[in-house]
Parts: C-alpha cells; structure tokens; sequence
C-alpha cells in the first residue's frame, strides 16, 4: 500500500484494475493511497511497517500503474520523514491551556509551525520531528493537519512514540543535546542514549 495523502476522515472507494486498485476520497475523488497486489513478484521487499524503495523500483510501480490504464503516478519522495528540529519560537494557543504553537526548524531553509502539548517544549530545545508522511511505529500516519483551528505540520516526538529502547514513560517530546545538527536524518543509535 503506499499511502499518498490523508483521507481526513472522509469515506474511501476504490478502483481496481488487474493488480492495481486507487483509492480515493468519495468527496472530491482525491487519491489517498495505491494498492499493488502481488508487489513482492515486482522486486522484493524487505521489512515490516514503513518500507523505503528506490527510485528504479518506484519507477517500475508507476510503471504497472501506468500500463492498468491508470493516468496518474506516485511521486518520488526520497527526504527523510523524521529530521532533528529545533523549536525558534513558543507561543501559547488562544484555545488551549496545554497546547503551544511552535515553529521549528527543521533545515537551514526551512521552518514549519506544530501545535504541541508537550510540557517540556522550549525555545532552543532540539527534538526529533516527524514530517508529513511518515509512519509512527504505533502504524499512524502523520499528515498536515489542524489543532483547534490551527494549522499544524508534522509533529515533535516523545521518546515513547518513536519506540525507543528504554524510553521514559512519561509526557514530553525527546530532548537531543545541542549539538544535534539541525535537518539531519533521525538515527536512534547516534541520537537516543536511553
């Protein structure tokens, strides 16, 4: 399955030919997500959960999409989905008494604005974020999205969330040493010392 926008709670048909069914909204018929059966005779596939492939193997996806009479191709999206952010700015939300919208830079060029909860969230605080599009080890899917009428992309992490080993059972997003480079690749063995 390979999942290209959030169905934001909308109800899903689909449409299937031969070993490739589009799903899409019901609403306004947006493609929310392909399903390629059989994929593993395509080329093989290792793993559980979120599977990156290539770029020659997303070609040939596209290709059988292509040749089922579909007119539409998955794009290529090689960015990581979970970056080293650091919180710019913190300020309460008008209709909350937990939640602040943060903007957090997430690369030399570029910063995002996340709705957040967590206690420990600060100015200058470096965590790890996890951009549109990926896949929480729980099997959530993390969208562009609102939070009590605020828009909020992406979201900064808890230890817990991400399934680390040993991680703290209480609330509060991970709190990487200030060293951390901003935009780099999450990698749990370099940034989690749980």
């Amino acid at each position: 399955m390979f999942i290209v926008a959030d169905n934001k709670g909308a109800d899903l048909d689909f449409e299937r030919k031969g070993n490739v069914a589009k799903v899409f909204r019901q609403d306004n018929g947006e493609t929310v997500a392909w399903n390629i059966f059989e994929a593993s005779k395509l080329f093989e596939i290792v793993g559980n959960g979120q599977v990156e492939i290539s770029s020659e193997e997303l070609s040939q996806v596209n290709s059988l999409i292509s040749e089922s009479g579909f007119d539409q191709v998955i794009p290529e999206d090689n960015g990581p989905k979970f970056v080293v952010g650091e919180i710019v700015e913190l300020v309460p939300h008008a209709d909350s008494d937990h939640l602040n919208i943060a903007q957090v830079k997430i690369s030399e060029d570029e910063t995002v604005q996340i709705v957040a909860g967590a206690p420990n969230a600060r100015v200058g605080l470096k965590t790890i974020v996890a951009l549109p599009g990926a896949i929480m080890p729980n099997g959530s899917l993390i969208f562009d999205g609102e939070l009590r009428g605020v828009p909020s992309s992406g979201m900064m992490s808890s230890p817990r969330e991400l399934a680390l080993p040993n991680a703290p059972q209480k609330r509060g997003i991970i709190e990487l040493s200030s060293d951390a480079v901003v935009g780099e690749k999450f990698d749990p063995a370099k940034h989690w010392q749980g």
